[in-house]
């Protein structure tokens, strides 16, 4: 019988997370509370969740922002090269804010998911915009969706680096920043949902 390996060997993934103490991390959002993965040694377990339905709920929340980052040409498929793009975006944010990365990037995904949005219905031959509420797996899908978009589009011909663009993206989320692309397009779809009711 052989030993097993332990997780730091055998998952490349493992170092970024060990740093950070993941118990202080406070969900003040108990609709996301039960979608947000906290767990830092399952990073990079290779789409088990891929064919389950809303299994994506047991990934963990890195996980999730290094493969929203890879919906980019120049990230597509490469795995190792998003994952060291978010271990230096957690060294920055943590230089910057001196705070838990991970408590910082749950408040930015807290900040920047919609609570409500827009949907078409038709009656007879229009179609018409009515307010519904967005539902808690999908509020954090989009967040992390606009949190990469924005920073991918922030670094696209800019002087600044990939990892700057999405520390900066997470660290105005985090603050609530309207500056922030993720937050802005949060507020813009309230907004036309507030005017749909």
């Amino acid at each position: 019988m052989t030993a097993k390996k332990p997780v730091e060997k055998t998952n490349p993934f493992f170092p970024m997370l060990t740093k950070y103490n993941m118990d202080e991390v406070k969900i003040e959002d108990k609709g996301l509370e039960r979608y947000i993965n906290l767990d830092a040694e399952n990073i990079h377990v290779g789409g088990i969740y891929s064919d389950k339905m809303f299994a994506k709920a047991k990934m963990p929340l890195v996980e999730r922002l290094i493969n929203n980052l890879m919906r980019t040409e120049q990230y597509t498929g490469k795995k190792t090269k998003a994952y060291k793009v978010v271990r230096s975006t957690f060294e920055s944010i943590d230089k910057k804010t001196k705070t838990n990365p991970m408590q910082v990037l749950v408040d930015a995904l807290q900040n920047a998911a919609p609570k409500e949005e827009t949907t078409r219905l038709r009656f007879g031959g229009i179609s018409v915009p009515k307010a519904v509420d967005v539902a808690p797996q999908r509020r954090l899908d989009i967040a992390l969706r606009n949190i990469c978009q924005g920073s991918v589009s922030a670094s696209h011909k800019n002087k600044k680096s990939i990892e700057a663009c999405l520390a900066d993206e997470i660290i105005k989320a985090s603050k609530n920043d309207v500056s922030s692309f993720a937050v802005a397009k949060k507020n813009d779809a309230e907004r036309v949902a507030k005017s749909a009711r």
